[in-house]
């Protein structure tokens, strides 16, 4: 089954470009980005903090099958609605350090639209160590469900 998130990594570069077309207008996409209720549903974690303005910062926490719970965090530098998000990520107790995102918006149609991720890494090794895990797989569930939970919202 082809994965509707495409990924491209080019070779020796440390980052990733990451596209997906939603089926949903455009406010409902960035609504989806910022509201915690929203984001927890879709990326099946906890919404600790999530402070979506400049100079705020956002706070994720997850448990695993086995009862772990694992951090997620940054600081989001800049927010415009339904245009763009520019974020910090880091997974905490990972060796990954912090990466940065820009997130942008993008109107297709009413009803269609457009998210485009710019991924930067420390490093050329340490997106490649990324893409080694089920990286891909684990973007396309999730903005699966992000897809089936805000649809029931139109």
């Amino acid at each position: 089954m082809e994965l509707k998130t495409k990924i491209a990594a080019i070779e020796g570069k440390q980052e990733l470009l990451i596209t997906r077309v939603f089926d949903l207008p455009l406010e409902l996409l960035f609504q989806a980005h910022v509201e915690p209720d929203i984001v927890e549903q879709w990326m099946g974690t906890k919404v600790l903090k999530l402070e979506n303005k400049k100079h705020g910062s956002y706070q994720f926490e997850t448990t695993d099958p086995k009862g772990n719970k694992h951090g997620f965090n940054g600081t989001i530098h800049e927010s415009v609605p339904n245009q763009k998000i520019t974020r910090t990520f880091e997974m905490e107790n990972a060796n990954f350090g912090v990466q940065l995102e820009f997130l942008e918006f993008e109107k297709l149609t009413d009803r269609t639209s457009r998210l485009n991720m710019h991924v930067v890494y420390r490093s050329v090794a340490i997106r490649d160590q990324i893409l080694q895990l089920p990286f891909a797989q684990g973007i396309n569930m999730a903005h699966n469900r992000l897809q089936d939970i805000v649809n029931k919202l139109k």
